[in-house]
């Protein structure tokens, strides 16, 4: 089974072949960073306009890299939501294109779905159906019950900002640049993560939910106080990092404690955060975990993970060209597009 894959639900333009679910034969990916670094964070338009420039140009390369043609797919996925409703139009208009003019089958691919299946990805041994998934990226942070390909049940989710988005928004109190995350990670290896203690976010009773708004205030209104003016930026990136990873860790202990999961899976751009992979390795180690967790490349947005989740999906989100829309605000839970 050699799929197409196609992502354009943000500012990442990316292309993968993908060989039975796992094996990436060729897999491309063009940040817009330099595009939108000026402005301090991602401009829908200029997004959008970047992936019509570039999706071509990198399906082409795609295939090239593969020595393969489009009609040597078996068919073809994409991202139809959640996302930036401009850049996923570039993407799904493409693959409706793509998949009616070489007659093969169509896959629409919740975003959210492909993160949970980028650990299946360039893996010898995939995470065993059940497993607890914790999806942290810059628009989401919530825990994931996977029982199956297309049995997914939330169990806990930000009530606020997501994890990335806390991340990004304090790299900019700290003064560092775009993106902010991978920037304060690095920051943060030369601070001392007990030199500020930062509240952390304790949810009511049984819930397994997550807030990062108030640990966020937090960090400004200590950088405002004239006091604070000679502490370093790596103590407080260190210590900030430490709460969000806290919590993060607290949860899927937790959540796991509570079901009866074989395995854990980390997800999402946040994934590839050195701390919170140092931080779940011990905690998995601690208690006989078996922990899974994709490669750099694969934590952030790309099409190899989208075509891993049509793959497993299966018919479930096969679509017909003709019908496929694009939704910006997909909830999770929808798996396909019958509309």
């Amino acid at each position: 089974m050699l799929l197409l894959g196609i992502e354009t639900s943000c500012d990442d333009t990316a292309v993968a072949i993908l060989r039975d679910g796992r094996d990436a034969i060729a897999n491309v990916s063009t940040n817009q960073d330099e595009f939108h670094r000026a402005y301090g964070g991602i401009v829908p338009e200029i997004a959008s306009r970047a992936h019509l420039a570039l999706l071509s140009a990198a399906i082409e390369h795609t295939l090239d890299r593969a020595r393969m043609t489009l009609a040597d797919c078996d068919g073809i996925a994409v991202t139809y939501g959640p996302g930036l409703i401009g850049s996923l139009l570039v993407g799904v208009a493409t693959a409706k294109a793509l998949a009616f003019a070489a007659r093969r089958p169509l896959y629409a691919v919740n975003h959210l779905h492909g993160h949970l299946f980028a650990p299946f990805l360039e893996s010898t041994e995939a995470p065993p159906y059940p497993f607890l998934a914790l999806l942290v990226s810059g628009g989401h942070t919530q825990l994931v019950a996977v029982d199956g390909p297309t049995q997914l049940r939330v169990l806990g989710k930000t009530r606020d900002d997501a994890a990335g988005e806390a991340f990004d928004k304090t790299a900019r109190l700290l003064g560092l640049g775009f993106p902010g995350g991978p920037a304060l990670d690095a920051l943060a290896r030369d601070g001392d993560a007990r030199a500020i203690a930062f509240p952390r976010y304790r949810p009511e009773g049984d819930a397994l939910d997550f807030s990062f708004s108030g640990l966020k205030t937090s960090v400004r209104y200590f950088l405002e106080r004239p006091e604070n003016a000679r502490v370093r930026r790596e103590d407080v990136a260190a210590s900030f990092q430490a709460a969000v990873v806290d919590a993060l860790v607290a949860r899927v202990d937790a959540a796991f404690s509570r079901g009866s999961f074989r395995a854990v899976a980390l997800s999402g751009g946040v994934a590839a955060n050195s701390y919170l992979q140092q931080r779940m390795r011990a905690w998995a180690e601690r208690c006989g975990v078996d922990l899974f967790i994709p490669p750099r490349s694969y934590c952030t947005d790309n099409a190899a993970m989208i075509a891993a989740a049509a793959e497993a999906q299966g018919e479930a989100v096969r679509v017909d060209p003709l019908v496929l829309a694009a939704d910006p605000n997909l909830p999770f839970e929808r798996i396909g597009n019958a509309a």
